[in-house]
């Protein structure tokens, strides 16, 4: 199965944001290349928010393109399988920590947003970290920084607060 045919599969398992998750199969049934960087049109990327239930935090990155405080995420690659893969590697490389692992039950959220590249459909998952994960600064991040959950809404666009909202329900 290939990384598109996946993506397809795994969107029309979701139940949420119907409508949002309907223009996402439509514009993958219109555009083969819709997983790549490449489609001018828009690309489908994969994100995950790192999140320590243990104690009640998350892992945010300060962008440095988009110089704001995100989930870590972004393109695939044509060497993901999946785009669970594809979240998981972004997370991993993005948070310096191994051993992450991804919330049951497939994406959490969807989200449709502009960045200097085109749009980005963005995938959303949740990843757990392991007890005692230690973070490492990527190059694509201006800084990395864990939040309480009461937090976010303090320094986190709407977008990453129902992220955590959502995930949190999934908790």
């Amino acid at each position: 199965m290939s990384l598109h045919d996946d993506a397809v599969a795994v969107l029309k398992e979701y139940d949420d944001q119907r409508e949002l998750r309907d223009a996402y199969v439509d514009h993958l049934s219109a555009h083969p290349d819709g997983m790549w960087k490449s489609c001018g049109e828009g690309h489908v990327t994969a994100s995950a928010l790192v999140v320590d239930p243990e104690r009640d935090r998350v892992l945010l990155t300060l962008h440095r393109k988009m110089r704001m405080w995100l989930q870590m995420g972004g393109h695939c690659e044509p060497g993901d399988r999946t785009l669970a893969d594809a979240a998981l590697r972004e997370a991993t490389e993005e948070s310096g920590i191994t051993g992450l692992r991804l919330l049951r039950g497939g994406p959490v959220r969807l989200d449709r947003h502009e960045t200097p590249c085109g749009w980005h459909l963005d995938v959303e998952y949740a990843a757990l970290a392991p007890s005692g994960a230690v973070e490492s600064i990527s190059d694509e991040s201006l800084d990395l920084r864990w939040f309480g959950y009461d937090a976010v809404p303090e320094i986190a666009d709407t977008t990453v607060v129902r992220l955590l909202e959502a995930t949190r329900a999934r908790l």
